[in-house]
């Protein structure tokens, strides 16, 4: 099931407008992947459950609903662009320091009509602003990526559970291992049956 059918699968009350944006997802990633390449060759034929499922499985763990999010080193928009489209009322920031991937992002994001997501070249260590959640995809080890972040993360009440929330994959104990502070670790496969799924893990460490 490679198409926006798999998303409706996992999310049963989206809008007819979001259901048309994660039809035309697919084919904006297929259209400029042909001229920069931001998904890997192989990867844009199963986009939608390898980059747009895998990112809304940040959506499966934590509400984010009127929450301000920073996506950092969001390649081509991931996780942050198929989390947008799920929390039109969340306010989005991504950055990356690839200016030609921030190039992509923003012409999804402007062909999308979607207003709640701005997209920076920059590094993490340079965004202005606080968010309540930091989101990424596999960007780098856990420690150099919290020494990036911690600045960056408020919360108005203890019960928001704020903090990072990453998607990574295979065995993490000796990364984690680093941080010495406490983390939560979910298995996406408890979110989703296909195989691809079966070594994929969320990150959560609370702030």
């Amino acid at each position: 099931m490679d198409s926006s059918a798999i998303i409706e699968k996992y999310f049963i009350d989206l809008s007819e407008q979001q259901k048309a944006q994660f039809k035309e997802l697919g084919s904006l990633y297929a259209e400029w992947n042909d001229k920069i390449n931001v998904v890997s060759r192989k990867d844009i034929e199963n986009i939608y459950e390898k980059h747009i499922l895998h990112a809304l499985a940040i959506a499966k763990f934590q509400d984010l609903s009127e929450k301000k999010i920073l996506d950092v080193g969001t390649g081509g928009g991931f996780p942050g662009i198929p989390l947008a489209i799920l929390f039109p009322d969340a306010e989005f920031t991504l950055v990356d320091s690839i200016g030609k991937k921030i190039k992509v992002v923003n012409a999804v994001i402007e062909a999308l009509g979607l207003e709640n997501v701005e997209a920076f070249h920059q590094r993490a260590e340079k965004t202005k602003g606080k968010f309540n959640f930091v989101i990424s995809r596999a960007v780098t080890r856990m420690k150099p990526f919290l020494h990036w972040v911690n600045q960056k993360i408020y919360s108005n009440k203890p019960e928001d559970n704020c903090g990072v929330i990453a998607l990574k994959g295979g065995d993490l104990e000796e990364e984690m291992s680093e941080i010495k502070r406490m983390y939560q670790e979910v298995s996406i496969s408890d979110y989703f049956e296909e195989e691809f799924f079966d070594t994929k893990k969320i990150i959560f460490v609370p702030f």
